[in-house]
């Protein structure tokens, strides 16, 4: 299916490209200093949303439960980034590179939604108790999901490009809560 090449070939890099990216931008600007904690959390929080999610719609059978938890992974993660940004710009420049960045990291959840709601279209209708399919809210392990050379590319890429470097903006920002004042400026955290 097209949809399923789009999604493990295109989509998925360039969501952790751009991740790792932005992550690259926050250590730049020395996220720690700044917005430091708050915004660290809400960037773990922000992977979680939909890293969940898109889990489930590579390695389950797409029906109306996985259609179901895109939707509510991309509302939770279009309100999480509202709040993201709110903290990230009351503290900090968040300049014209990392507003590019977010702007891939933001269309990325809908279009994977927008992606697999087209190819599933029965249970997306049934979803919302149109159409003329019962809505399936079982999870199924898919006859389409990757090889174990991709899951463990996808976990590796994962790994190093998302997991690994928002925790340890996590742990940047904590250690700099933990660190005893020099007197020189504020500790925002």
């Amino acid at each position: 299916m097209p949809q399923q090449l789009i999604l493990l070939y295109f989509i998925v890099p360039a969501w952790l490209l751009a991740g790792f990216a932005d992550w690259v931008c926050h250590r730049r600007s020395r996220i720690e200093s700044t917005s430091g904690v708050a915004e660290s959390s809400l960037h773990l929080l922000l992977l979680a949303e939909m890293g969940i999610p898109l889990l489930g719609a590579i390695y389950l059978e797409v029906n109306a439960l996985v259609l179901a938890a895109l939707l509510a992974g991309v509302v939770a993660h279009e309100i999480t980034t509202w709040i993201d940004l709110h903290v990230a710009n009351r503290s900090r420049e968040v300049g014209v590179v990392e507003q590019m960045v977010h702007s891939v990291l933001e269309a990325t959840p809908m279009m994977v939604l927008l992606l697999l709601a087209s190819a599933h279209w029965p249970q997306l209708l049934a979803l919302f108790g149109a159409g003329t399919e019962e809505p399936r809210f079982t999870p199924e392990w898919s006859d389409q999901a990757p090889q174990t050379v991709y899951t463990v590319a996808l976990a590796a890429a994962g790994t190093v490009l998302a997991v690994a470097p928002y925790v340890e903006e996590l742990l940047r920002g904590v250690a700099r809560l933990a660190a005893p004042s020099t007197g020189t400026g504020d500790r925002r955290g």
